[in-house]
């Protein structure tokens, strides 16, 4: 299975999404590394960080950083060091099959960072455009540095010309979706959405995504200065970036990153100027700041202290201020209630894929279930903190129902004093394909489907609305 610690068997490829690509078009994720960026440093630190999460079952993000500060990267080497990670864990499945094919024999259980080496270097080779020669000859060196590995440089550097002249024929005819996700996800995204469905939210999910920005006010003049399209929810998308910091706005505080999915939330709580609003897991920030720009007296709740001085930092380049609190959301008590929670549940995350692709090899089925049992708790916390005829937003970045529809559905169940609220937004904002049943919201990686490639793609959100009836 995709999941195996070490590697991954090719499957035979199903119909559907396969790789076909123009050999003389250069791949959208492709990006120019700076002339430094061809070091073996940059290279270590990718091959490090899939280490961390393929073997050590790391996250990425905390991977990444300790592999690139232990490193001391620029921010250029940075940055291609992330995206040579980041589309190899996007591709694991069909690269390592393609790898495979020109291994003749099996090989030794003590084999080093072997399989991290070969698995970027051929990210490299058949996605990223790398000159054969620069990659080829950085991974025989990482073999050389690699106390268990360096038996294996010749083998590295044979099966990497190989694999430089006829990958990509391979390739082309693998089927990516079927070979880089679990069984158990697709089953599972199957069963919520249908077959159909599943394969293009998975498709959707491989794809490198865009940068979207919040912005505190103007979106066409900041779309304009940037470079980027105004989503019909009010995000900025922009298609090639760049570094974040030399963005225009950036140092003005006139934006912050955010997904456009990630940005709904708050905007079903509808006027929140004025109001005493929690914000109960507040880390990173987005939604905090969300709140704060509308104008709400904000309290941020999150039990990581580091990510909530991260948070803080944001707010005061941002301009706006919020009351942050370090606690964990179970056990933040408050003499006073508040007129609006929002609730972003920790949870599986399996609706943003696309953004941390480390989830696919990082979660398990029974993470849904211990996950559900946590966000129960947390909405009832939320509910005892709440004022009588006050709104509680629930939402999660999960496309699992158990963490969504049926939570809430749940919710309700246990507590009569609450009722849901249907989405007030306009169509145009949020369409009608993007609300439940019941009136929720519901994102999903394959929607945005019509923009131009580059553009499309949305996390995977749900977000329900709950009202608490007023006293009697």
């Amino acid at each position: 299975m995709p999941n195996d610690t070490r590697r991954t068997s090719p499957r035979s490829a199903a119909a559907g999404a396969r790789f076909k690509r123009d050999p003389k078009k250069k791949p959208a994720t492709a990006r120019k590394p700076s002339p430094a960026g061809d070091g073996l440093k940059t290279r270590d630190a990718a091959v490090s960080a899939l280490f961390s999460v393929l073997i050590e079952r790391r996250p990425f993000d905390d991977a990444f950083a300790n592999a690139s500060a232990a490193r001391d990267l620029e921010p250029r080497d940075r940055a291609f060091a992330r995206l040579i990670a980041t589309t190899a864990l996007r591709n694991r499945g069909a690269l390592q099959a393609v790898l495979s094919s020109y291994i003749a024999k099996p090989l030794p259980e003590t084999i080093g960072r072997l399989n991290e080496i070969l698995l970027a270097a051929a990210a490299q080779l058949l996605l990223l455009q790398t000159p054969p020669h620069a990659a080829i000859s950085l991974a025989v060196d990482q073999c050389h540095a690699d106390t268990n590995g360096k038996r294996f440089a010749n083998l590295v550097n044979a099966v990497l010309r190989r694999l430089s002249e006829s990958g990509q024929g391979r390739l082309a005819d693998l089927d990516n979706v079927a070979l880089t996700f679990p069984d158990w996800l697709l089953a599972r995204w199957s069963d919520a959405y249908g077959p159909s469905e599943a394969r293009q939210i998975a498709r959707a999910s491989l794809v490198e995504p865009a940068l979207d920005l919040t912005v505190k006010a103007d979106p066409e003049l900041w779309a304009e200065r940037i470079g980027a399209v105004v989503l019909p929810t009010g995000s900025l998308r922009c298609a090639q970036a760049g570094r974040v910091e030399e963005l225009p706005g950036y140092s003005a505080g006139a934006w912050w990153v955010q997904d456009a999915a990630a940005a709904l939330p708050v905007r079903l709580m509808g006027d929140v100027a004025g109001l005493d609003v929690l914000d109960l897991c507040a880390a990173p920030g987005g939604k905090t700041a969300q709140l704060a720009a509308a104008g709400a007296n904000v309290t941020a709740v999150d039990k990581s202290a580091g990510r909530l001085s991260r948070l803080n930092d944001n707010l005061t380049r941002l301009g706006l201020s919020a009351n942050t609190v370090v606690s964990d959301a179970l056990t933040f008590t408050s003499e006073q209630k508040f007129d609006a929670i929002l609730l972003d549940s920790p949870c599986t995350s399996t609706g943003t894929i696309r953004r941390h692709p480390d989830i696919l090899y990082l979660k398990r089925p029974e993470d849904v279930a211990a996950l559900a049992a946590l966000q129960l708790k947390l909405l009832d916390r939320a509910a005892d903190l709440l004022k009588p005829g006050g709104t509680l937003v629930y939402c999660t970045c999960s496309l699992e129902p158990e963490e969504g529809e049926r939570q809430v559905d749940a919710f309700l169940a246990r507590h009569a004093d609450f009722s849901r609220q249907p989405i007030m937004l306009d169509d145009v904002t949020i369409p009608l394909a993007w609300r439940t049943r019941d009136g929720d919201l519901r994102t999903l990686p394959s929607h945005f489907a019509d923009l131009p490639e580059g553009l499309r793609g949305l996390d995977g959100f749900y977000a329900a609305t709950l009202v608490k009836s007023a006293a009697r």
